[in-house]
């Protein structure tokens, strides 16, 4: 059972003000993705929030389509407690492991809109996610987008990505001297002292035993073949900042 969290819309914040030190563009990434759907989907969209952490996205595309159907499928059981107690039940949650290829049995339906995710599949090899665009584009109904937001080099700029992607880490090891923001592992360390989330941590260790691998971000032109190989019929790049990008796919 998920423990009450009185204080969700803290968590909730913490979280995106952590990400916005890795990711000083995050809003513009994430409404980008919401430009895309309102472009593509009529009415209210039925919308998936893949690893959907704390609800970042879905928080948004509820504001953005206050009728949209959306689930948001994570396995971190952190994230999902604070996703739960932030959302009052105004989205599906789902918990399934995208490491193995029968995650889309625990949704309750197919044929989405979109499939959205941002900053959250670098952790899986490139053999499973090559496999995991395959599912994704099983579960788009026909004219439907998947829109993967990431640490995406651009493959002719490799000189010019690396001095940027430098000048970033600088200003991020500002920000923790400082103190204007909590880094990753500071973040963690105050959910371990939490009375509520602080027990879903000893969870959290069973389900990721070693962590998580390491990450594997491989330039912008490895998604766009990957997901033309998965059997969309468009694949390109909607949005770019820096070293980061969203690419699109059309089923």
């Amino acid at each position: 059972m998920t423990p009450y969290i009185a204080n969700a819309r803290a968590w909730q914040e913490s979280w995106d003000r952590q990400q916005e030190a890795y990711l000083p563009d995050r809003e513009h990434r994430l409404a980008a993705m919401l430009d895309a759907v309102d472009a593509t989907a009529a009415g209210a969209p039925r919308i998936l929030d893949l690893a959907g952490g704390t609800g970042s996205i879905t928080l948004r595309a509820l504001d953005r389509f206050p009728g949209a159907d959306v689930t948001l499928l994570d396995l971190d059981p952190v994230l999902l407690a604070i996703a739960e107690a932030s959302l009052h039940g105004r989205a599906r949650i789902v918990t399934a492991d995208l490491r193995r290829p029968d995650w889309a049995a625990a949704l309750p339906a197919r044929g989405f809109d979109a499939v959205l995710t941002a900053t959250a599949l670098h952790w899986l090899p490139a053999e499973r996610l090559g496999q995991l665009y395959r599912e994704i584009h099983r579960l788009l109904d026909d004219g439907g987008i998947f829109v993967n937001a990431d640490h995406m080099p651009d493959d002719a700029l490799p000189g010019l990505t690396a001095r940027i992607t430098a000048r970033a880490d600088r200003d991020r090891d500002a920000r923790y001297a400082a103190g204007a923001v909590l880094s990753w592992r500071d973040w963690w360390d105050h959910v371990d002292a939490d009375p509520a989330l602080g027990p879903l941590v000893v969870l959290r260790q069973e389900v990721y035993p070693a962590g998580h691998t390491a990450e594997w971000l491989p330039p912008i032109s490895w998604h766009l073949d990957a997901l033309r190989a998965a059997g969309f019929t468009e694949a390109g790049t909607i949005w770019r900042g820096g070293a980061d990008a969203a690419v699109a796919a059309v089923r």
